[in-house]
């Protein structure tokens, strides 16, 4: 219910995909989390931040510390103030998930929490965030399309593996001028991802 509180993107951009974390899919994902022990007194890390949704769940979860970055400052500001509204504590930075500079600050962590880009407006979009997410921690949680199991195994085969995979439902409303429905379910799954 907390999270539900957190504001969304004031102005979202397409070709990032910014479709902000429901809280009830947030709240889905941090909790099976929680529950692995994999948040708790951990090193947890947002990678796409967006708003902040997953870093501050985090947070208030108990995570030891936990660090968002975006590339967009705009969202990075709203984050803040959804943290600041949450009594969470979180370290946001605007940068690249690209950016080699900036992880030496962020890995390595005990978790990745994610929503990366489906790759709708850019293909592969989602590439860069499971590389990262697997350089920096032993254990990632990402929101991925239903349907790209297949793509995610054969893509992290070597350094990692899917543990478990949840279905679930991403409630997304009309944000953009191509969307034709005020709000449509996209079928999509929580991956956790452990590294060999």
């Amino acid at each position: 219910m907390a999270l539900e509180r957190c504001a969304g993107f004031t102005r979202p951009r397409a070709p990032l995909e910014q479709y902000g974390t429901p809280a009830v899919v947030a709240a889905r994902l941090l909790y099976h989390a929680h529950l692995k022990g994999d948040i708790g007194g951990k090193r947890v890390l947002d990678l796409g931040c967006g708003t902040g949704v997953l870093a501050c769940g985090a947070s208030l979860l108990g995570a030891a510390e936990v660090m968002g970055l975006d590339v967009d400052s705009g969202a990075i500001g709203t984050a803040r103030e959804n943290a600041a509204l949450l009594g969470a504590d979180v370290t946001f930075i605007t940068g690249d998930v690209s950016d080699d500079t900036l992880f030496p600050v962020f890995c390595p962590c005990d978790t990745v929490v994610m929503n990366p880009p489906f790759g709708a407006q850019k293909r592969h979009a989602d590439r860069p965030f499971i590389d990262r997410s697997l350089a920096c921690a032993q254990v990632v949680y990402g929101i991925f399309n239903a349907g790209t199991r297949p793509f995610l195994d054969a893509y992290i085969r070597g350094r990692a593996s899917v543990d478990e995979a949840i279905a679930c439902s991403f409630p997304l409303k009309r944000s953009f001028s191509h969307h034709t429905r005020d709000r449509m379910e996209i079928p999509v799954e929580i991956v956790r991802i452990i590294q060999k």
